[in-house]
């Protein structure tokens, strides 16, 4: 079984995750932006409600997703419990070297 935080590091699903975010879509206004087949769109769509980072709605004969809000709360948790002060100074260290190397 795939957790969150492997789900949404697949690049074409971060993606679907960015296109609801903003609202909610069918599956063919969401395959209509990959070059994908519109069974792969809704196969990564099916993975992404499975671990709860979005829902779907049947309307008619229409499938409409939407993003969880608590899902991504808890994956944004995940990442926050990641990212650590160990990781904050290697950013700062990345930026002085680079600060550097332009100077």
């Amino acid at each position: 079984m795939t957790d969150a935080l492997s789900a949404a590091a697949e690049p074409s699903r971060r993606r679907m995750l960015q296109l609801l975010a903003s609202r909610p879509r069918t599956v063919s206004e969401i395959a209509a932006e990959f070059t994908s087949t519109r069974s792969a769109v809704s196969q990564h769509l099916l993975l992404l409600a499975s671990v709860g980072l979005v829902e779907a709605e049947k309307v008619g004969r229409n499938r409409i997703y939407r993003v969880v809000p608590t899902g991504l709360q808890e994956l944004q948790a995940e990442i926050d419990r990641f990212w650590t002060s160990e990781l904050d100074q290697l950013v700062a260290d990345a930026h002085a070297l680079n600060a550097r190397k332009e100077a």
